[in-house]
């Protein structure tokens, strides 16, 4: 006995009972939860029987199953005024392919193949009530995204030019395309959640992909709408208190042995910094305006402006790291920092992991990186954003910097 075959019929049951079952809840005019079963069963055999008899069989199965679902159609529409969209067909053939995916040994992506079409099957209301309440400035805010993202950004080459060879537009244009991204989520997810809840989540989330890039969008969103200000600073200090715990995991990945070591210094900078949060929070609810809707969510002239900012203060690292080399460690940290504190969290955690570095040595030069990104932060909002968020910033940037000093200076 084949168990593997019976496994494979198995989940393909499965499968197609999963998908059938929400097509005769929403009242199906062509199938159900048990044609929707017999239509993945039939694509796992049909795969079966190709692999002995050649692909004809697979290719004359999804033949027949079209022609069927066809068949059904004309035969249920005569009379009939208006008929539902395509879905339920469409669902079908896709369901007899994930059925086939399984013996051809792809189950995990089967499985969420077919666990992705229940869902989407059964958001019809919520999708579509989201297409309905997407306006005109939205959806060119979304289709200008996939313009940078989808069509230029696979166009650039990804490889180094250049003075010092550390022009990689590549990565140039990525940090533009990571602006614009989190400007235009952050900007639906305040639009659909409201502001505080939607605040509250870009700044994790932008901690999490790049804090600089969210600090940049809510920069250049308070110039043009000073009264989020408020709301501004708390996604800007929420992202950068984030980033403590997206080192740690980091240092995690990459040295595993001494994450121990360095995890008291980051916990207690960043549980400083959720204090500041939590104060920005208070303070921008006792300051609360109402907060108007962006002419242009995506602000691509901003982060284009930055890019090219971006691309000087790289060439400005590389020309002092190659002036000043291994001496001045604390010194490249802090230059480093300038700009990614990726960069500097993965090559220190390296050095301690082999033991070039000491572990005290590293964890500062990593916190210098924290507190020199920082600084930069409070540049590029001094440049791109409004003065009101430029006071509020200084205030909640400066405490958190006087906290990490002390933490530098005290720490045995």
């Amino acid at each position: 006995m084949d168990l593997q075959l019976w496994q494979q019929l198995g989940i393909s049951l499965g499968l197609g009972l999963l998908v059938g079952l929400q097509r005769e809840w929403a009242k199906p005019q062509v199938a159900g939860i048990r044609t929707f079963s017999l239509i993945t069963v039939l694509g796992t055999v049909c795969a079966q029987l190709a692999q002995v008899f050649g692909g004809w069989v697979l290719g004359g199965g999804i033949a027949a199953v079209g022609a069927l679902m066809v068949a059904v159609n004309l035969n249920r529409g005569r009379g009939k005024a208006a008929r539902p969209g395509p879905t339920t067909e469409i669902a079908a053939l896709l369901m007899f392919a994930v059925g086939a995916l399984l013996p051809m040994g792809q189950t995990p992506a089967a499985i969420a193949i077919g666990g992705g079409v229940a869902v989407l099957l059964q958001w019809k209301r919520p999708l579509h009530g989201f297409v309905e309440r997407i306006g005109a400035t939205d959806i060119r805010a979304v289709f200008r995204l996939v313009l940078i993202a989808l069509v230029v950004l696979p166009l650039l080459p990804d490889r180094s030019f250049g003075p010092y060879e550390v022009l990689n537009p590549f990565e140039i244009w990525l940090i533009v395309v990571l602006i614009v991204g989190i400007s235009i989520g952050g900007y639906l997810v305040s639009r659909y959640l409201g502001p505080r809840s939607g605040s509250v989540l870009s700044g994790i989330l932008g901690g999490l992909i790049s804090s600089t890039a969210t600090t940049v969008s809510y920069a250049r969103r308070s110039r043009s709408a000073p009264e989020v200000s408020a709301l501004a600073a708390l996604v800007i200090m929420l992202a950068s208190t984030v980033v403590f715990a997206r080192v740690t995991f980091e240092v995690a990945l990459v040295a595993p042995a001494i994450v121990g070591q360095v995890l008291p210094q980051f916990a207690v900078m960043g549980l400083w910094m959720l204090l500041i949060s939590g104060g920005a929070s208070l303070w921008a609810r006792q300051q609360a305006e109402r907060v108007p809707e962006p002419k242009d969510p995506s602000n691509l002239s901003a982060a284009v402006l930055f890019g090219a900012l971006y691309a000087l203060v790289l060439l400005a690292v590389a020309a002092a790291r190659e002036s000043f080399g291994d001496r001045g460690l604390y010194l490249v940290a802090a230059l480093s920092g300038l700009t990614d504190m990726d960069a500097i969290t993965l090559s220190t955690a390296q050095l301690i992991s082999a033991g070039r570095l000491e572990v005290d040595t590293g964890w500062r030069m990593m916190l210098v990186g924290a507190l020199s990104n920082i600084l930069f932060k409070t540049g590029a909002i001094a440049v791109l954003g409004h003065p009101r968020l430029l006071g509020r910033i200084a205030v909640l940037f400066g405490l958190s910097a006087a906290g990490g000093v002390l933490l530098l200076w005290l720490w045995p």
